[in-house]
């Protein structure tokens, strides 16, 4: 696969935060989800950044992570002052968790779009991490959230500095 055009996106997504920072939010995971094995760890970690980097290029889109890339994107998030850089470098656009679980919000079309936009930055979303809410066949994860369709998520913009 040729590197994303995108300049802001390097041609892999944990390239996005530092080795140091990826061990803890692949840790965060672990932690939170016993017995997960650091290779899938990883994976769910390298996918999140996938979907904010994806987020916060196309803020007007409405995407969603799945079940289980949400697992990730929750460790990231509780790395804050990490998280928040991210955004920053991604163009400034803090994207925000809007929490919500309802089995019956699972829409794959918006899952499709996500994929796409993913795609779109010059990546390949890992398929087996981006199925239905349901599909814990590959990992079951703590995290109870499931965006779709009314919490799809959306960038703030970044704000403006005073007029004087």
């Amino acid at each position: 696969m040729d590197p994303p055009e995108n300049p802001l996106v390097p041609a892999l997504p944990r390239m996005l935060i530092t080795d140091d920072q990826f061990t803890s939010v692949r840790g965060t995971v672990m932690d939170a989800n016993p017995g997960m094995a650091e290779e899938m760890a990883g994976r769910i970690v390298d996918e999140a950044i996938k979907f904010v980097a994806a987020c916060e290029a196309n803020p007007d889109l409405g995407l969603a992570p799945s079940r289980i890339v949400d697992e990730g994107w929750h460790a990231l998030i509780l790395h804050t002052a990490m998280y928040a850089d991210l955004c920053e470098r991604l163009g400034g656009r803090f994207v925000h968790h809007y929490p919500g679980y309802d089995p019956t919000n699972y829409d794959p079309p918006i899952l499709d779009r996500t994929r796409e936009t993913i795609a779109a930055l010059g990546w390949e979303a890992d398929p087996e991490l981006w199925g239905p809410p349901s599909d814990e066949t590959l990992v079951s994860v703590a995290a109870k959230c499931q965006h779709a369709p009314e919490c799809t998520i959306r960038p703030m913009p970044k704000p403006e500095p005073p007029v004087a």
